[in-house]
């Protein structure tokens, strides 16, 4: 099993303990992060869904994203925080880069924004992944199944 596939089964795991809820925001990997959360242990229950909001123009109207390039820790952070506000979810994970092979509004490729959003916090990243298209969205959406775990164990135990 790839690694984005044990996390996603570890939070089903968490998620079928603590009764928290999952949200994405996608843009990157056009949709291939929620299926990898879809396919995991009775996602039905946990996983409220996402939005792959490819366009700028998705980006902006139904996550709330500001009028800033979309391959941002800003853009990131208002994916995470609309669509988990949109969905009602407990956390929320948004992913926004170039996933190659040219640059994109000045970020060359592989450049990828994360962010994780919960109620009280969010919380952005930035990695420069190497490879061509296929593997940046591989590290991609393993990166942000792992960091999504984080967020919700955080959240499972109490911990803040």
């Amino acid at each position: 099993m790839a690694p984005a596939d044990n996390y996603a089964h570890e939070l089903a795991e968490l998620a079928r303990r603590t009764g928290i809820t999952v949200a994405v925001a996608e843009s990157l990997t056009a949709g291939r992060l929620a299926a990898t959360l879809g396919a995991a242990p009775e996602s039905a229950r946990w996983f409220r869904g996402g939005v792959v909001a490819y366009s700028s123009e998705v980006k902006r109207k139904v996550l709330g994203v500001p009028d800033v390039p979309v391959v941002s820790r800003t853009a990131a952070e208002a994916m995470a925080e609309g669509v988990r506000a949109l969905l009602e979810s407990g956390v929320a994970v948004a992913v926004t880069g170039v996933g190659g092979p040219d640059a994109q509004d000045g970020e060359p490729a592989g450049s990828v924004w994360f962010a994780v959003a919960t109620e009280t916090d969010v919380r952005a990243w930035h990695r420069q992944y190497d490879g061509d298209p296929e593997r940046v969205l591989k590290q991609t959406i393993e990166c942000a199944v792992e960091w999504l775990l984080v967020a919700a164990e955080t959240l499972g135990t109490g911990r803040r």
